[in-house]
């Protein structure tokens, strides 16, 4: 992926701070509402696996580890179903990222809201809506981008 696109940030700067914008403030509804930077964070990086962005993977990988989530945890997230190390709010979440990441497939199906309205309140399934919203524009940005991810370099041993 070397080639070059419209680094739309950069050439539309108002939008993307307005978004930049948008996304802080669906960080203060999660945490207004009871969305812990640890369940964010699991929605964050499990949109943008499913939508390939290896950018934005990156980032709310590096969040979730500042957030305290084990490697093992953060390994897990894309068998999440075969998992036992999510917990039922984890795993209502993970289903709603994935309702919301694919919504031209099926939109909300009545089975995902009964379900993630069974274990979340209105507010906090509000948050995690606009959450899955918010990644999900970014993920696009940085794809449509071609955003470079390159390597890091090697941590020294300890």
């Amino acid at each position: 992926m070397s080639e070059t696109r419209v680094h739309l940030s950069k050439t539309e700067p108002a939008a993307y701070q307005a978004l930049d914008a948008f996304s802080k403030t669906v960080g203060q509804i999660c945490a207004a509402n009871g969305i812990d930077d640890r369940l964010k964070e699991i929605v964050m990086i499990h949109c943008s696996q499913l939508n390939g962005c290896a950018y934005c993977a990156r980032i709310h990988v590096d969040r979730a580890v500042a957030a305290g989530i084990d490697t093992d945890t953060l390994t897990q997230i894309p068998t999440w179903r075969e998992s036992g190390v999510f917990s039922e709010r984890e795993r209502a979440a993970l289903e709603l990222a994935e309702a919301f990441t694919f919504i031209a497939e099926d939109g909300i199906s009545d089975e995902v809201y009964d379900l993630v309205g069974g274990v979340f309140t209105e507010k906090e399934y509000a948050a995690l809506s606009w959450a899955c919203v918010s990644i999900n524009a970014f993920n696009r940005i940085v794809i449509a981008g071609r955003y470079p991810v390159p390597a890091r370099a090697p941590q020294a041993q300890a």
